[in-house]
């Protein structure tokens, strides 16, 4: 595997495409410690002491928001605005349109998301702001503004980073920005595991099966990031001007983590809404329904598993549009043995979706959970590991790779294929 990777830097274009990639990465690592004006770091290191609400939001910022730097709100702005684009396709038959029209259509689509990226941007700095403003070193409205500005402009800065990256670098620039943002955190996550054990809170046992459980779960999730249903297609044959044609097989690949990290995304953020709330309003019965929803309560995660389950067929329901996949194959000649094309080869594929979606939910709620498994068993506090997280890292590292064999194949290079 090393001699493989070494041979990755043998390919100039590759090369400098992975250069100009971990350039990208110093530059958004660099703007992480840039803080904003008019604002004092202690309040907020100490907003972070006493209970990291928003750990979520801080780790794919890489430790930007707990630092409230320019890059505070990270490029989550902008996974929002895609979501809801991709969302709506469903309802506006514009967007629909655009969607059906390539590269086109892509890039009117694109356009659109960075548009609403700002406007989600700016509400999103604007709550923040207030929000945060005991840590507003003068909080007049000219200065919440200014630091709503800095915030949106570090966001639209950060999705401007992401689109080079995929334009000249290697893997796709927004997934890869979160991915280094968590990626940064681990020396934080040794650092702190070595200080435990150090101090005797925790043994080296704990230590061997925190690891142990980590290895574990890379491994399990790999392994069903990489999972399948394949449907066997056939294709009639057809006689044609230039002779006959078809007749072959092939299949349809329904992936079983159709849906990837949008559920957990989704089911956190409806759960962390009352309890964020609560964290600057004074009104009782709100503090009393953000107490039952706190991390790790059984309510909490009574709900949150099922959200995730729900919001996985929903999400999947919207993406995957199995009527158009029957009716593309209908369309081709194609069918699948024993199934009649149509209308029956439609209630087929979503019968198997309905069941391999049930294996891809369950496992988005274990690995949601996950989190408090390990630190009930290890007895380790303050490592976040598992969940989205984990999730993330493992699909941009395996899209990433895929990518760089894509390329290398291109070339008839061998390199990762020995």
């Amino acid at each position: 595997m090393l001699s493989a990777l070494g041979n990755v830097w043998k390919i100039p274009e590759l090369r400098q495409k992975i250069t100009f990639t971990l350039i990208m990465f110093a530059i958004f690592r660099m703007g992480t410690h840039i803080p904003v004006p008019g604002v004092d770091p202690t309040a907020i290191e100490q907003l972070f002491a006493n209970g990291n609400l928003f750990g979520l939001l801080d780790l794919f910022s890489g430790g930007a928001f707990s630092k409230f730097s320019i890059f505070a709100m990270s490029i989550t702005p902008y996974i929002n605005a895609a979501i809801i684009i991709q969302l709506l396709n469903v309802v506006i038959p514009t967007l629909e349109q655009w969607s059906k029209e390539g590269q086109e259509g892509h890039k009117k689509t694109t356009q659109v998301t960075r548009y609403l990226t700002v406007v989600l941007a700016f509400l999103q700095a604007i709550g923040m702001s207030i929000g945060l403003k005991a840590a507003i070193l003068n909080p007049s409205p000219v200065n919440i503004l200014i630091i709503a500005i800095t915030l949106t402009a570090g966001t639209v800065f950060l999705m401007w980073l992401g689109e080079q990256i995929t334009a000249n670098g290697v893997g796709n620039g927004i997934s890869l920005i979160i991915f280094a943002g968590i990626v940064a955190a681990l020396p934080k996550n040794i650092g702190t595991i070595y200080h435990y054990v150090q101090a005797g809170t925790i043994s080296y046992f704990s230590v061997f099966m925190f690891a142990l459980i980590a290895i574990a779960m890379v491994v399990f999730v790999v392994h069903v990031e990489n999972g399948f249903r394949r449907i066997p297609i056939s294709y009639t044959k057809r006689v044609g001007a230039r002779g006959t044609y078809g007749g072959h097989s092939s299949h349809i690949p329904l992936k079983v983590n159709q849906a990837g990290v949008i559920p957990i995304i989704f089911a956190s953020s409806v759960l962390m809404f009352p309890v964020t709330i609560a964290q600057f309003i004074e009104i009782p019965w709100v503090k009393t329904v953000a107490s039952y929803l706190e991390w790790g309560k059984p309510l909490q995660t009574t709900l949150y598993v099922g959200m995730i389950i729900f919001f996985t067929y929903f999400y999947t329901a919207v993406t995957v549009k199995i009527s158009d996949m029957a009716e593309n194959l209908k369309k081709y000649g194609g069918f699948i043995p024993g199934i009649r094309p149509g209308q029956p080869t439609a209630d087929y594929l979503d019968h198997v979706m309905t069941r391999i979606t049930l294996a891809g939910s369950i496992f988005l709620a274990f690995i949601a959970v996950l989190p408090n498994m390990v630190a009930a068993a290890t007895n380790i506090q303050g490592v976040y590991f598992g969940g989205t997280a984990l999730l993330i890292v493992v699909g941009v590292a395996l899209q990433t790779m895929k990518q760089i064999e894509a390329m290398i194949v291109m070339r008839h290079y061998e390199g990762f294929m020995k």
